[in-house]
């Protein structure tokens, strides 16, 4: 079935449907092939396949992913963590941080990866949706990041207090023209993840008119953007009175951060 659906990898999709339905870790999965599989399993396994190969994300079905090497749990009500976003976790760990804000931390992987890499810091993470601020909050336990890591409903900087050495955001940042022509697998996420209903750009603007307030002198702003966004949102980070602003690219070379850094 996966054969003729819209799927990337179909084998490895299938696969990671039958280990979570057998309750083993994928890697091992050759190790069981031969094993039996009872009529409840193979009937759990074929509602996976059903479900996933209508175009639902392989991680809303088995409730997780994973992200720069950690596995973060998720449903549909979050934005899915993605290879790309960690482009912006390598930009971030390049400088010295010890209080974090992430604006719109959705799932929290931003956030929490970035305490885990830098076990002195400590961070904020807003995010509009309460069901957004409650798995974040179950993943920071997850990840024994309780203690220093705090989640918040807020719209952008409303609940962010004092100032840090950072701020990151991987904000909404597609067109609303653009939202009909996207993947199958991108409907089964939250649309408020997605897109700014306008032109996709009105996020970077409240961020970078927001940023002064909330840095450190020093402190840098990190967002991710889509790829045909670096030079409007370099501007408007320049028009903000950020210095050293700077453009980074991901594996596929598609721009896909940008930064600046509040002056001294």
């Amino acid at each position: 079935m996966l054969r003729h659906a819209a799927t990337a990898i179909p084998q490895r999709d299938a696969r990671l449907l039958l280990a979570h339905v057998l309750d083993v870790p994928a890697d091992r999965m050759t190790l069981i092939l031969r094993d039996a599989v009872s009529a409840p399993q193979r009937d759990a396994f074929d509602a996976l396949v059903a479900r996933r190969a209508a175009g639902e994300p392989v991680s809303h079905l088995v409730g997780r992913r994973q992200f720069y090497g950690r596995w973060f749990e998720v449903t549909a009500q979050v934005l899915d963590p993605r290879p790309e976003t960690e482009t912006l976790i390598e930009t971030a760990l390049e400088v010295d941080f010890t209080r974090v804000l992430d604006l719109g931390t959705g799932s929290g992987c931003i956030l929490l990866t970035l305490l885990a890499e830098r076990p002195d810091a400590t961070g904020l993470g807003l995010d509009l949706s309460e069901a957004a601020v409650e798995l974040a909050t179950r993943n920071g336990g997850a990840l024994g990041a309780h203690k220093r890591a705090a989640f918040a409903v807020s719209d952008w900087f409303e609940r962010a207090t004092g100032r840090f050495d950072l701020v990151v955001s991987n904000p909404p940042y597609i067109a609303a023209e653009e939202m009909p022509g996207l993947a199958v697998e991108l409907s089964f996420e939250p649309r408020m993840a997605l897109t700014d209903e306008g032109d996709g750009l009105s996020c970077y603007r409240r961020i970078a008119a927001g940023a002064d307030a909330h840095l450190h002198p020093g402190g840098w702003l990190m967002v991710e953007i889509g790829p045909t966004q670096a030079q409007a949102v370099a501007g408007m980070f320049t028009a903000a009175g950020l210095g050293e602003v700077g453009i980074r690219q991901d594996l596929d070379g598609r721009d896909r951060v940008v930064l600046g850094r509040k002056p001294l």
